[in-house]
């Protein structure tokens, strides 16, 4: 079984509150985008629980510390699993605010789920996929969703971006969630992501921001050209993705890459 998991965007974020529990409460939309990993399963012959091997980007930790892994002994502890191939080939960049691990996981959730005839519900995979990071469960159902609480609370997003383009450029640049959180002052907003997300999009530049972008931009200060270049070329709109470091604009015409970025990690997709 071949699947392929996708990256997400978010659309706005704001971080409401610090909770009791040293998280952060916040309000996101969640925006599933094309570009995406490779996911194969295979029943195996070896006596090991999984044999596990990955391409593409390479991914320096233990096999038992991948997330993909993870989400597989989550299943093999409840579910009997037989032995299982498992081939990753990463294209989603680390470090760049679009889930690109969380949606492994979610997706070898579903995977093992029809591979294995296991019938677990949709809302119990929301469950598992929960225990691995709090944007895992979006990966399940991987419709536009809302997203509060800790990022894991979720509900309907009235957002459609269907036949826009998206250009999105990742530098070499590693944002760790201290330095994310370090000068963030958690406020409501006086108006909630809900309502603004209504607005026209040629609105949002005005309307929705990325709280992260005031305490990563003074830092980081080539994230903020990045999103100026990508408006001066004609974006819609433009914004940092999660805590970074990879930052998107939405544009009515597919776009190519200037060769400025051609030391960066760049793709271009129609949402």
């Amino acid at each position: 079984m071949l699947r392929f998991p996708n990256a997400k965007i978010n659309i706005g974020l704001n971080i409401v509150e610090k909770r009791t529990d040293g998280f952060h409460n916040i309000e996101t939309i969640f925006y599933p985008i094309p570009l995406a990993d490779g996911l194969e399963i295979s029943d195996s012959d070896n006596k090991n629980k999984y044999n596990f091997k990955s391409s593409g980007i390479p991914i320096n930790i233990d096999d038992k510390d991948n997330i993909v892994c993870k989400a597989f002994d989550l299943l093999h502890a409840k579910h009997s699993i037989p032995s299982t191939n498992i081939h990753l080939h990463k294209n989603i960049p680390f470090g760049a605010g679009l889930g690109g691990g969380s949606s492994d996981a979610a997706f070898m959730i579903k995977m093992l789920n029809e591979q294995y005839k296991l019938r677990i519900p949709s809302n119990s995979m929301e469950n598992l996929a929960g225990q691995l990071g709090s944007d895992c469960s979006f990966f399940i159902n991987n419709k536009p969703v809302f997203a509060e609480g800790k990022g894991d609370i979720f509900s309907e997003a009235d957002i459609k971006l269907s036949g826009y383009h998206i250009l999105l450029v990742k530098p070499n640049i590693h944002i760790s969630t201290p330095e994310a959180y370090s000068n963030v002052i958690p406020s409501y907003p006086s108006k909630s992501l809900k309502e603004l997300i209504l607005n026209p999009i040629e609105n949002w530049k005005h309307l929705i921001f990325n709280d992260f972008e005031n305490s990563i931009f003074p830092n980081h200060p080539e994230l903020k050209e990045i999103k100026n270049k990508l408006y001066n070329m004609g974006a819609i709109y433009a914004s940092m993705s999660g805590s970074g470091s990879s930052i998107f604009g939405i544009f009515r015409d597919e776009q190519k890459c200037p060769k400025i970025w051609n030391d960066y990690f760049f793709w271009t997709g129609t949402l």
